[in-house]
């Protein structure tokens, strides 16, 4: 994926707000597929961004969104294992929800800046989600699948990291315009 498809899912990179909101008016059925939830060790961006030490354990949640049962993004969630004792505590029941459910509706709940970024070809990343989007869809990941976002959510001095990697479907779509 060059400049110009970076370019067409600028908007989408950018977009504040829940991106699951946004996704649902794009059609009549937004869902979301949860592909794992569980305990895993810290991975070095996200402990860099969680501001954790080099060793603990995260809570990893990573999901396919898809509306009108076509795939659009695949997401990870992460946060310390000890916050879902504490702030994120909802996360642990949050099921097939949408994780906007939990950021959106609590004032107490701060963003940092939206953070695009192209995630290498070969990198760990990127090798996992399309191992998980090959197993939840049957076809691989498409070789275009490179842009992503990254933010932190903080809650109560607890932060959560989400990166939402961007199907090539999104782009030439305006984020919350019904399709054409």
């Amino acid at each position: 994926m060059g400049i110009a498809s970076r370019n067409s899912l600028r908007d989408w990179l950018r977009a504040p707000g829940s991106l699951s909101r946004r996704l649902a008016r794009l059609g009549e059925r937004f869902e979301v597929q949860v592909l794992r939830q569980g305990v895993a060790p810290f991975r070095a961006l996200e402990r860099l961004a969680l501001g954790l030490p080099p060793r603990g354990l995260t809570v990893v949640r990573e999901v396919i969104l898809r509306v009108d049962g076509e795939p659009l993004v695949w997401a990870r969630s992460a946060v310390h294992q000890r916050a879902t004792t504490g702030p994120w505590r909802a996360l642990k029941g949050l099921g097939a929800k949408p994780l906007a459910h939990l950021l959106y509706d609590d004032y107490r709940i701060h963003r940092s800046e939206l953070q695009p970024r192209r995630l290498a070809r070969q990198g760990h990343t990127r090798r996992h989600a399309a191992r998980q989007w090959q197993a939840a869809v049957g076809t691989p990941l498409p070789a275009q699948m490179q842009w992503s976002r990254n933010s932190v959510f903080s809650r109560s001095g607890a932060q959560l990291r989400v990166m939402e990697l961007f199907a090539p479907g999104l782009a030439g779509q305006r984020p919350g315009r019904p399709r054409r």
